[in-house]
């Protein structure tokens, strides 16, 4: 793939949720019988940026802005309500503590029904199986059902599967801020070995220190909408003020 064409491309994006029903009898009933007359708001308005190969985009701003569902447009588990979205490439997803997973399955069992969700056949699985298991530190445990598991153990879990896959695109959000620091080492370690291979990575993170650490641009997101986007130091900067 060409390394000047862009692999993620924003056009225009917005995207628009259903506001939660009211919780009052009596306005419940008027939204039941004035179906048009249902409530929206927009997520995100007007997005429009673009990833190369390489590139590592770190999104920032405060909860609720529509980082995490830039990441899911982007993984293709939302289609935008305006505008247009293209990826080019393959995309290893880690948006939701254990999504994915089959609780009442065994870590061994879900790694295959991940690895196929994710494109791998059962024989590249078989050949990267042990990497798997080893990286996420779960030898001990590999055949218990994942109902058991901490969310520790299910982040360990997910990362190993995603990043074994050999993805074009990887999508982390602030999942890695669950379990202990030494495996979050690990994963941003991963994560300097993917990119020194050419691969796109986007994170959400609250940690100002780890997107300037990590990446090569910044996007601030304020009431869904791209405030800034550019250096890291000064989108950091900006997003401080």
């Amino acid at each position: 793939m060409d390394s000047d064409k862009p692999v993620v491309i924003f056009n225009g994006v917005g995207k628009r949720f259903k506001k939660e029903r009211k919780l009052l009898l009596k306005e419940a009933l008027v939204d039941i019988f004035k179906p048009g007359k249902s409530e929206y708001f927009w997520a995100l308005k007007e997005i429009s940026f673009s990833l190369k190969r390489g590139d590592t985009l770190g999104i920032i701003g405060k909860n609720g802005t529509g980082k995490s569902t830039i990441l899911k447009l982007i993984a293709g588990v939302m289609f935008p309500d305006e505008g247009k979205v293209t990826v080019h490439g393959n995309i290893a997803p880690l948006i939701e503590l254990g999504a994915g997973f089959h609780f009442e399955l065994s870590g061994r069992e879900n790694i295959y029904l991940n690895g196929v969700i994710l494109g791998l056949t059962r024989s590249e699985i078989d050949k990267r199986f042990g990497s798997i298991v080893k990286f996420a530190e779960l030898e001990d445990f590999i055949d218990t059902p994942i109902k058991h598991y901490s969310s520790g153990m299910y982040m360990r879990l997910g990362f190993s599967i995603a990043v074994h896959t050999d993805p074009d695109i990887l999508l982390v959000d602030e999942i890695l801020a669950v379990g202990d620091e030494a495996f979050q080492r690990k994963c941003f370690k991963k994560i300097r070995e993917i990119q020194t291979m050419d691969k796109t990575v986007v994170f959400v993170s609250h940690s100002t220190d780890l997107i300037r650490e990590y990446c090569n641009k910044v996007m601030l997101v304020e009431n869904g909408e791209i405030a800034l986007l550019g250096d890291p130091s000064k989108v950091i900067a900006a997003y401080k003020r």
